[in-house]
């Protein structure tokens, strides 16, 4: 038999969506929803599908790649792909793979008669088979999963999707770190309050808080790339993972069907061995968990009582029904809620692992709900994030008064430093905390109080002085720091191709 050419598969890889203005809500147009008739069928339910508010939770890609059609024709690629992979290591005929291949388009599928299938079998695949078997030329429908299980096809399909998935947050990441890196390097020197338990603490530079962001942004990135080998694979053991079904020529079809779609070849069947998607779910989770951690940066520090950043907006955008003036930060809100989402999906997750024996349901039907889930939740708070930060600007001006107003509370390490210099660190911190809670106690200038109590006795002239009182002076590294991570997230855009480049 001569091997037919391989067959990529008939699914629409995802497209990047288009934005519809500089600011949230609406960074996504999602392909119109057919709203309620006036004799409701009830068929839009998660508020994913919300044909009103589905765009907050959820995106156009995610609903590409999740959506029944699309995940029936993946299904359909699947199929092909065994069907080819097998005529090439001779197990089926050509023709019967050529015609498998031919006909896995799901608009060739009766998807009514799928559904009815699907509710008299009480099986998941079956009914799916039976109507795709007969549009199968000839008898090829014959040969159509052949020694394949159900959860072969649909845990390779699983893997299709979270690979498309992992290749949209990718892209988003990559998106919102190099404009987070260009507002770093801009604020690298830009003197900022650094706050620790909500109070302020010492002076910093700008970039530095926005630089940690960026740092956490590549580590996610990094772990997108790490987990494809290992997340990413394909399933194609049989019943009990012996693949008994394809006699002595299971390992090189396996890897065969495994190249063909772009996955990798496991070791050994992961039917019960549910690793790779809790990898997939808790890494979701902590890229949205950092999503939701620069909303809320953001949202403190957008307040009138800070004022440090300014969200963007367009008119149009209403805060509230009562108080015509508001601009809530809707975007970062929404942020959180997908991080708080997405996090309690990662317990599903765990409990797929203690799946028994070699083959258990309980671990896949909770997977169908919580991949989805936790996709359609990240990758909308990666683009919210993404119009967000587009859109955002650092008031510099709020940032020096902020400073200002506590510039001399901010300068206790350095005032104690110094005079632990000549008394000890210990008795300076000793000293320098009862003029300080005094100062503060009594509404005095705790430089005018150090002063006239002869700074503990260390020589320190006024230019010296001046200098401790300085917050401009003392923003330690701040400025190496922040190239730092910047650099380094650059450094591994430019050797890294974007994801999916490579296919």
């Amino acid at each position: 038999m001569t091997p037919p050419a391989a067959t990529p598969p008939q699914s629409t890889p995802p497209q990047p969506a288009a934005a519809e203005g500089p600011a949230w809500p609406g960074p996504s147009v999602l392909p119109p929803l057919p709203l309620p008739s006036a004799e409701c069928e009830h068929t839009r339910t998660h508020i994913s599908d919300s044909a009103f508010y589905g765009h907050r939770y959820s995106t156009t890609v995610s609903h590409r790649v999740f959506c029944d059609r699309c995940r029936y024709q993946r299904w359909l690629d699947v199929e092909a792909a065994l069907a080819l992979s097998e005529a090439d290591l001779g197990i089926i005929p050509v023709s019967a793979a050529e015609a498998i291949a031919e006909a896995a388009r799901v608009e060739r599928l009766d998807l009514e008669a799928v559904r009815a299938e699907i509710r008299r079998t009480s099986h998941s695949l079956v009914g799916f088979l039976r109507v795709f078997q007969k549009v199968c030329a000839g008898n090829a429908g014959e040969f159509v999963h052949y020694g394949a299980t159900t959860q072969d096809i649909q845990d390779t399909a699983m893997a299709l999707e979270m690979r498309d998935v992992l290749d949209e947050a990718d892209r988003l990441l990559r998106l919102v770190t190099v404009r987070l890196a260009t507002l770093a390097e801009e604020h690298a020197d830009t003197v900022a309050l650094g706050r620790t338990h909500a109070q302020p603490a010492l002076p910093m530079g700008f970039g530095v808080k926005i630089a940690s962001w960026v740092d956490e942004l590549l580590r996610h990135l990094e772990r997108i790339e790490a987990m494809r080998s290992r997340v990413l694979a394909a399933q194609l053991f049989g019943g009990v993972g012996t693949m008994a079904g394809f006699g002595d020529k299971g390992l090189d079809l396996l890897d065969a069907f495994a190249a063909r779609l772009g996955l990798s070849s496991p070791a050994a069947a992961w039917h019960t061995s549910r690793d790779r998607v809790a990898e997939y779910v808790s890494g979701l989770a902590m890229v949205a968990g950092t999503m939701g951690r620069i909303g809320d940066e953001v949202r403190t520090l957008s307040r009138p009582e800070f004022g440090e950043f300014e969200i963007g907006w367009r008119h149009g955008q209403v805060g509230s029904s009562t108080m015509p003036h508001k601009r809530n930060p809707e975007a970062c809100e929404q942020a959180v809620v997908m991080a708080r989402l997405a996090t309690a999906q990662v317990v599903n997750a765990m409990t797929c692992m203690s799946g028994d024996h070699e083959r258990d349901s309980r671990s896949l039907r909770i997977e169908w709900a919580c991949v989805p889930d936790v996709s359609h939740y990240t990758l909308s708070a990666c683009e919210i994030i993404h119009h967000l930060v587009d859109g955002l600007e650092v008031r510099t001006e709020r940032l020096r008064e902020n400073v200002r107003e506590v510039a001399e509370s901010i300068a206790t390490e350095k005032l104690m430093l110094a005079i632990g210099a000549h008394i000890g660190k210990q008795s300076a911190h000793e000293y320098v905390y009862e003029i300080a809670q005094a100062a503060r106690q009594h509404g005095g200038s705790l430089r005018d109080m150090a002063v006239r109590d002869g700074l503990a006795g260390a020589p320190l002239g006024e230019r010296e002085v001046d200098e401790i009182f300085d917050p401009a002076g003392y923003l330690g590294q701040s400025r190496a720091l922040t190239l730092r991570a910047v650099g380094r997230a650059r450094a591994w855009l430019a050797a890294h191709p974007a994801a999916g480049e490579e296919r």
